[in-house]
């Protein structure tokens, strides 16, 4: 892919380095997506920092390969197979991640599917698939671990889109599931609080594998819409999740905080 120019490229002030490595010792952290893009920018940002760190993809091999990898680095990581739209897969989740550590103390609720389509030309399971994978998942995900969460006075953060605030042509069904994500989240934390702390994040564009099939006048369009002038990376997301389900975020729930480089707030 003919790479941007410089201005327009990602680039982070100096080097992105783990400052807290023990701030999760002893916990564990349960990511979704955890195989490639944020959500293996998270899985590796919670191990970096001490956690015990489950991955759970569907795609089986991306997930393993994410956790081998993070295992060779000495960290503690395993990887569990998982639709996040079946909550049988979410039981059996829970069950692997409670017989290996006996507790869970961090939800990343970041598995996605995605449908870019104008909303009269949406076939009804793309719809459904979408609004699965980005909102019901969610829900499942805190009803399956809900007890040891509350338990570990634990901390749950979504992953949500700039796309939950903002319409654009072709996301009808993304754009509702992200929506609704946010809602979902104000309401966990009203129920689950004061014991589990529920947030979200919304990223704007972020340089993942799902930009790389972009084109060049497309990245550059996005790049160009935010108030930076780049892409985030997955590891400015994976901080922003870390800090919320920190205890430094101890006074935190039921916000969305966006890390979109300012996207949002451009016309």
């Amino acid at each position: 892919m003919t790479r941007l120019p410089d201005r327009l490229a990602t680039r982070l002030p100096g080097r992105f380095a783990t400052r807290f490595p023990d701030r999760f010792a002893e916990r564990v952290a349960v990511v979704t997506g955890g195989g490639s893009g944020i959500g293996a920018a998270c899985a590796r940002r919670f191990a970096a920092e001490g956690a015990a760190v489950v991955i759970a993809d569907v795609d089986a091999e991306a997930g393993e390969r994410v956790a081998t990898a993070l295992r060779a680095e000495g960290h503690r990581a395993d990887h569990v197979a998982c639709d996040v739209a079946r909550a049988a897969d979410w039981q059996r989740l829970a069950r692997a991640t409670l017989a290996a550590h006996g507790r869970v103390d961090v939800l990343v609720s970041n598995a996605y599917a995605m449908s870019v389509r104008p909303v009269h030309e949406l076939p009804e399971e793309d719809w459904h698939r979408v609004l699965d994978v980005c909102l019901t998942a969610a829900y499942l995900g805190v009803r399956a671990l809900r007890e040891p969460l509350l338990a570990a006075r634990g901390s749950v953060v979504a992953v949500s889109s700039v796309h939950a605030s903002a319409g654009r042509a072709g996301f009808a069904a993304y754009a509702a599931a992200k929506g609704g994500l946010e809602a979902l989240v104000r309401q966990l934390a009203v129920e689950c609080g004061p014991a589990l702390r529920v947030n979200a994040v919304a990223p704007g564009p972020i340089d993942t594998p799902q930009w790389s099939r972009a084109g060049e006048q497309e990245r550059r369009a996005e790049a160009e819409h935010t108030v930076l002038g780049r892409f985030g990376l997955p590891e400015e997301v994976a901080s922003a999740a870390a800090f919320l389900a920190s205890d430094e975020a101890g006074f935190i729930t039921g916000a969305t905080l966006p890390i979109d480089g300012g996207w949002r707030i451009r016309l």
